[in-house]
């Protein structure tokens, strides 16, 4: 294992709302994510989504196999906005016992970021994946902020008041379905306000441009890829990229294989070769600035030669074998994230 050389922020992983999560401290038997190994990663900080959902989400087993290699999987039914409060707050709840206990520190401003990475506790973004557990009038916004909520994706891959979510389909383009709501475009503007992220990922290309007609922060899709590379609907075609770099935003490059192969199958021995593909595109079409790391870990199934979080060090060793200079790795791995988080919370 390749020692960490440097910090690295993470913008995406689901650890929070896993079976285990109780053992994120210490240690855990599966998965892909938890503090020990973050740090043997050398992941000094990372965004902790809150998802809610009253299914058990399977991707390789609930998707429906399509003529000529393809693949869809049915779009998620809208949960109920009780439901998902519930649930949100509870996990939420089990991320502040962590700062609590002094296991690691929630994010509120750029500090914390920094603090982590000359050597303080894990800076754990809070992010809702999915704002279902938010009122359409967005009474709740401020107790979650007050929280330390920083980051939010407007849907996950369902409907809600909000907007549409893309569906999970490969091959396809992310033009799946409705944009946002007269309700998304007012949450658009609110997390402007008080700074906190509006995160791309798993809106449909109507969406995504909705945003961007409304928002006057950077631009940023927390974990997806490059459609130009593997065409599937969950990654963003290049006018989506250009229109990231316009917003002097960035795109945290997913390590799920569905996405990730040109194939679209869902293979762990997909090499590292095909992360660095999306990584390469990106910098080659938009600039490395607006590229950085979002891994989904425990979100998907990741390529066996990273294999959980532990493994970060061997993508960056394969982004330098692809001929990413020194300074270029460690924008991607930290200082992409750290200018773009400073931009959007100020």
């Amino acid at each position: 294992m390749p020692s960490p050389s440097l910090p690295v922020l993470d913008g995406h992983h689901d650890a929070l709302t896993r079976r285990t999560a109780d053992r994120l401290v210490d240690g855990r038997p599966d998965g892909h994510f938890d503090l020990p190994r973050a740090r043997r990663g050398g992941v000094v900080a990372s965004f902790w989504a809150v998802w809610c959902s009253d299914v058990e989400l399977d991707l390789d087993h609930d998707r429906v196999e399509e003529p000529g290699g393809g693949w869809a999987l049915p779009l998620a039914a809208e949960l109920p906005r009780g439901a998902a409060a519930a649930q949100a707050t509870q996990a939420a709840g089990r991320l502040l016992d962590l700062e609590r206990r002094g296991a690691l520190r929630v994010a509120r401003g750029v500090a914390d970021l920094d603090a982590a990475a000359a050597g303080g506790p894990h800076a754990a973004i809070l992010h809702l994946e999915g704002a279902e557990p938010l009122d359409p009038g967005l009474e709740a916004l401020d107790l979650w902020h007050a929280a330390g909520l920083r980051s939010l994706g407007p849907v996950w891959s369902r409907p809600n008041a909000f907007g549409d979510g893309v569906a999970f389909r490969f091959p396809s383009s992310p033009d799946t379905g409705g944009g946002l709501t007269d309700a998304g475009r007012r949450l658009v503007r609110a997390c402007n306000a008080r700074g906190i992220l509006v995160d791309l990922s798993h809106l449909t290309a109507r969406g995504f441009f909705d945003v961007a007609a409304v928002s006057d922060a950077p631009l940023v899709a927390t974990h997806a890829g490059a459609h130009a590379v593997a065409p599937g609907s969950r990654n963003l075609t290049d006018d989506q990229l250009d229109a990231i770099a316009a917003a002097d935003g960035l795109v945290g490059i997913s390590f799920v294989v569905d996405f990730a192969r040109r194939d679209g199958r869902n293979d762990v021995d997909t090499p590292l070769t095909s992360l660095v593909a999306h990584v390469r595109h990106v910098a080659d079409r938009i600039g490395v600035e607006h590229v950085a790391l979002g891994s989904d870990f425990d979100g998907g199934d990741v390529p066996r030669a990273v294999g959980d979080v532990a493994g970060v060090p061997r993508l960056l060793d394969a982004l330098r074998d692809d001929g990413f200079d020194a300074d270029e790795v460690e924008r991607i791995a930290w200082g992409n994230w750290r200018r773009v988080l400073g931009a959007t919370w100020r």
